[in-house]
């Protein structure tokens, strides 16, 4: 067994969610939550097939995030785990419809933080056995702090 740790790409502007599924299907069933959910994103999607020709299956609307996210799940190489790149839009507005999707099984992460995928590989193949999602905390958040976080949801439209 080894275990190694994969840094993904992540372009400028852009977020990534990363998951797991256990059907092909989930490549057609993703791309068409990411359309119906806000019209302006713009995305790239690869699934790591885990049977059969173990190819990975791409998607999208934007062809250089699907080229991007293609990069990434050739590097990452876990079976059945998808990546999702978008740009124009926030994670949140695709979390919940994607965990409903039927053959979903988890998303590790969705952020526009740098992102570590930490793979472990046996002679059978690879699988993903978590993520490092940005960076460590430094300190607490002071007032002034608070301040700035409620003043940014608002200005972003996440808060009234």
């Amino acid at each position: 067994m080894k275990i190694q740790i994969v840094a993904v790409e992540i372009p400028e502007d852009c977020n990534i969610i990363i998951g797991q599924s256990h059907f092909i299907k989930t490549v057609e069933d993703l791309h068409e939550v990411m359309i119906q959910q806000v019209t302006q994103v713009k995305f790239g999607l690869a699934f790591c097939e885990a049977s059969g020709d173990c190819l990975v299956r791409l998607s999208g609307n934007d062809k250089f995030l699907q080229t991007v996210a293609q990069k990434n799940a050739l590097a990452v190489a876990c079976g059945h785990c998808f990546i999702i790149l978008l740009k124009n839009a926030y994670p949140m507005n695709f979390l919940n419809t994607i965990r409903q999707v039927p053959e979903v099984c988890t998303i590790y992460c969705a952020t526009a933080n740098p992102v570590e995928v930490i793979v472990v590989e046996t002679d059978q193949g690879r699988g993903l056995i978590g993520i490092v999602d940005g960076f460590s905390p430094k300190g607490v958040e002071s007032s002034q702090d608070m301040i700035e976080r409620k003043d940014f949801l608002r200005q972003i439209g996440y808060k009234l």
